[in-house]
Formats: structure tokens, C-alpha cells, sequence
């Protein structure tokens, strides 16, 4: 193992951590490849339930036809919207990763694997009829001219970055399939769920061993990336409209954020208990604590808040049944 000294350049520090890590990469790929089961999207679709639409002699989408609720048809967009612009993330991790050795290995597998969720989920939600299929075309194509771009993330920012989001789609992806109330869907976004929870634990293990590394360096990206996280769908059509929709039904909200996702993840990574931080990796893990204290904090107050809307939601909904009842009773 070869620590990088704390005065090596950015720019060197990411060159020699690059190549550093690429045993760790060979390592958790093998790793990845045995323990990954393979599956195909084709098994997952309904195909029995389709049937044609206008264009072939059939019958267009109308809002009936979906067996979906509208918060399962919300999460089910934006989970499929977030999958389709995966062009733009291939080019993001092999910008950054490069596309030889065992890391040009890995960036190819990842977007195979991440190249069935958008084919299944698609597949799934237009022979189901689970949303407008037109506007689902039209949204994919708006949100895919946009494409995705981090900007100027280090290579270490964006292994760091990946750690949280891929748990964070994983998390998103089991919650929407409970919401679903269809056994099919739930089968298949576990299936999802699964390559996103063995993709997280490859980055995180890269995170693990950059940090033996690079300590102070590696300290910092993790710092930057919890405080500036943002998931890679924000720059869809109404994505705070549906991410407040999404939350609300406690899908994918703060209080998961930060107990399913960041707060384990730094618990691995043992962020809080190393003793081989310097000045600027002392400072940044203190910044990061401050923030996760704000942030658990935000999310206590979101719940509470959340509670309060729900139990007035009840109250109003059981005051209209009284109301109705009541007028539907002959006068005595």
C-alpha cells in the first residue's frame, strides 16, 4: 500500500490513487462478477397483458388503464427517467475512470448491468399500461437531450458520489415497489434493487481503500459529496414536484437519506473513528459531522411535519364519511 504524501498536487494525488487502486479494482470486480446472478429483463413483463395501441388498429392509454396509484406511477417515472440517462453517466465514470485495465473493465460491466433497468422498467410499464406512454417518451426525450454532467468532479469525488447514489437508488427502488401493490413489479424492482446495492458496495470498497491511501484527500471528497449531494435525476421535468410527491409518501425523503443511506456508508468507511486524518482531514470530517447533525435535524422536522399533514388528512377524511353518512340518513 502506498500512502500519497499530503503535499502531492491534486492532480498527482488523482493520477497516482487511479492507478493505485487498480489491484482493488481487478479485486472487487472478480468479487463482482461471482456473486452477481444473472437475469433478463423479459422475464419480468407481463407481455400476456399487453395489447395494441391506436397506431395498430388498438386502443390509445387512458388514465384507467394504469393498475398503478399516482404515487407508484410518480416513482416509477422518475426511477425509469433516472435510468435512461445512463449515455450520459457511461461517459461521466469513463471520463474520469478511463477505459483500460481493470477499471475500463469495470466502467463496461457497470453499463451493461445499469443498460437492463431502463429495458425492464420500460417494458414493464407500457405492456401494463402503468403510465401515458406518450408522455413517457416525450419526458424521456427532454430529460436525455438534457443529459447528466457532474461537472468538474475529481475522479475520487465521483467514486465518492456513487457510493451514496447507487444506495440511494436502491433504496428509492425497493420503496416504489412496495407502493406498487403488484407482486410483478415488486419482483422486478427488487431484482433492480439488487444490482444497485452490488454496485454501491464495489464503489465503497474503492472508498475504503482510498482512504488507507489518501486519507486527507479522500476525507475531503467524501465531505464534498455528502454535503453537495443531489441525485443524477434532478434536471428532469418537475423533479421537485415529484420528489415532494415521492417523500411525502416516504418512498425516498430526508429521514432515509440519512439513516439508510449517507449514515451507513460512513459507518463502514469508519469516517468518525480514524486516527490518520492530518490538519485538512481533521477539518473536513468536523465540517461533515456539523453537517450531518444539521441534516438529521432537517429530517426530524420533515417527519414531524409530515405526521402532522397526515393525521389532518385523516381527520378530514373521517369528518367527510360523518358528513355523508349523516346526509344520507332519513329524518327522524
Amino acid at each position: 500500500m502506498t500512502m500519497l504524501e499530503p503535499a502531492d498536487t491534486d492532480a498527482g494525488v488523482q493520477a497516482r490513487l487511479l492507478h493505485d487502486l487498480e489491484p482493488v479494482v481487478a479485486e472487487n470486480l472478480d468479487r463482482h462478477l461471482r456473486t452477481a446472478k444473472p437475469w433478463h429483463p423479459h422475464d419480468y413483463v407481463p407481455w400476456s397483458r399487453g395489447r395494441d395501441f391506436a397506431f395498430l388498429g388498438g386502443e390509445d392509454w387512458r388514465p384507467e388503464d394504469s393498475p398503478l396509484d399516482p404515487v407508484a406511477q410518480v416513482s416509477m417515472t422518475v426511477n425509469l427517467l433516472t435510468e435512461d440517462n445512463l449515455p450520459s453517466y457511461h461517459r461521466e465514470i469513463a471520463t474520469r475512470f478511463g477505459r483500460d485495465g481493470a477499471w475500463g473493465e469495470w466502467v463496461g460491466r457497470w453499463t451493461a448491468e445499469e443498460g437492463r433497468h431502463g429495458i425492464a422498467l420500460r417494458d414493464y410499464l407500457v405492456v401494463t399500461r402503468g403510465v401515458d406512454p406518450v408522455e413517457l417518451e416525450n419526458l424521456r426525450m427532454t430529460h436525455m437531450q438534457a443529459g447528466y454532467d457532474s461537472g468538474d468532479k475529481t475522479a475520487l469525488q465521483a467514486v465518492a458520489y456513487v457510493s451514496f447514489q447507487e444506495l440511494a437508488t436502491r433504496v428509492s427502488h425497493r420503496n416504489t415497489a412496495a407502493a406498487t401493490g403488484c407482486p410483478l413489479a415488486e419482483q422486478l424492482l427488487a431484482r433492480v434493487a439488487a444490482d444497485e446495492n452490488l454496485h454501491m458496495v464495489f464503489y465503497r470498497n474503492l472508498v475504503a481503500a482510498a482512504l488507507d491511501r489518501a486519507p486527507d484527500a479522500t476525507m475531503a471528497a467524501i465531505r464534498d459529496e455528502v454535503v453537495g449531494f443531489a441525485m443524477p435525476g434532478q434536471g428532469m421535468p418537475n423533479f421537485l414536484r415529484n420528489s415532494a410527491t415521492i417523500a411525502k409518501a416516504g418512498i425516498y425523503d430526508l429521514r432515509l437519506h440519512h439513516d439508510d443511506v449517507v449514515a451507513p456508508v460512513l459507518r463502514f468507511w469508519q469516517v468518525f473513528s480514524r486516527t490518520d486524518f492530518g490538519p485538512a482531514g481533521e477539518q473536513a470530517r468536523e465540517e461533515l459531522a456539523a453537517f450531518m447533525a444539521g441534516l438529521d435535524a432537517q429530517a426530524s422536522r420533515f417527519v414531524e411535519k409530515r405526521e402532522r399533514q397526515r393525521e389532518r388528512d385523516a381527520d378530514r377524511a373521517t369528518g367527510a364519511r360523518s358528513a355523508s353518512g349523516a346526509a344520507g340518513r332519513p329524518a327522524t
